[in-house]
């Protein structure tokens, strides 16, 4: 899914493109994908982009007369900067905005339809579409550190929860915990004041190194190929491969359609967290 640093690329590759320009046509090629009725789609048509924002891990497209445009990729949504006459094929291309410098198509991979696609009128519509977590950017680490201990949450847990904190997901959770040397498991509760500290730091620095990294790479071509798993993260999508910190080989916690990869040398003292049920009694025990 793409997350924070992915969604601010994709706004930096659209802002030179596409802002004050206007928007031609729209087509929805999947009934699945559009989840707002009022205001019609065709009434985005012929109106003038005059804002684009993030919200969580939604893109906002501001339109003339207070209309926002509202995209979702979730899992397996992405976005593909194209030739302006180009036309909508196979199954996987669901929507199409036609500009006059080209055509943003939105594709969604598999078979599964999670995307979502909202026109709404007025700020407050599509803030309403957002879990409401803080921005980690505008938040002090007082703050930060009062949202996450709201529930005794797995770090893990508690990184992740879009009504704790805007726009982190599986990946760059990842990488923020192996940046603060923390567990995944450990409880947010249980945490000293300066691994908090330690928290606070690595989840602003490590963002905002591939948000400058991915911008960076926006700003030469479209990202057309968004991905969670780069071959410059440190643990993510890593297992079995050596620690860029320690050398020893990066472990995993699978579970359901995702996997939780970290360092056991430099994150949990050794431990091996080979399930979720088995890794909580082994961290309870150490927290004792």
């Amino acid at each position: 899914m793409p997350e924070l640093p992915d969604v601010a690329a994709y706004i930096s590759a659209l802002e030179p493109r596409i802002l004050g320009a206007q928007l031609e046509r729209v087509l929805v090629n999947s009934v699945s994908l559009l989840r707002s009725a009022d205001p019609p789609l065709v009434s985005a048509q012929g109106r003038v982009v005059r804002d684009i924002r993030r919200a969580g891990k939604r893109i906002v497209i501001g339109l003339d007369d207070d209309l926002w445009l509202v995209l979702h990729l979730m899992i397996a949504g992405r976005l593909h900067w194209r030739p302006r006459e180009t036309r909508l094929s196979g199954r996987n291309q669901l929507a199409g905005f036609w500009f006059p410098s080209g055509t943003l198509v939105l594709t969604e991979a598999g078979k599964k339809r999670r995307a979502q696609l909202h026109l709404v009128r007025g700020e407050a519509a599509y803030q309403s579409l957002d879990a409401g977590g803080i921005d980690v950017f505008a938040a002090d680490p007082e703050t930060f550190k009062n949202v996450l201990t709201q529930e005794n949450h797995t770090l893990k847990r508690a990184l992740t929860d879009p009504r704790l904190l805007s726009g982190i997901g599986n990946a760059y959770s990842d990488e923020i915990l192996h940046a603060a040397q923390l567990s995944p498991l450990a409880l947010t509760k249980k945490l000293s004041d300066e691994q908090w500290q330690r928290l606070f730091g690595a989840t602003r620095s490590t963002l905002q190194l591939w948000i400058d990294r991915l911008r960076a790479e926006a700003n030469l071509e479209f990202p057309e190929h968004v991905t969670a798993f780069r071959d410059d993260m440190a643990v993510h999508g890593k297992y079995g491969k050596p620690c860029p910190r320690c050398g020893r080989s990066i472990q995993r916690i699978r579970y359901a359609d995702n996997e939780t990869n970290y360092c056991a040398n430099c994150q949990t003292g050794g431990v091996l967290l080979a399930d979720r049920a088995l890794s909580r009694l082994k961290i309870a025990r150490e927290n004792r």
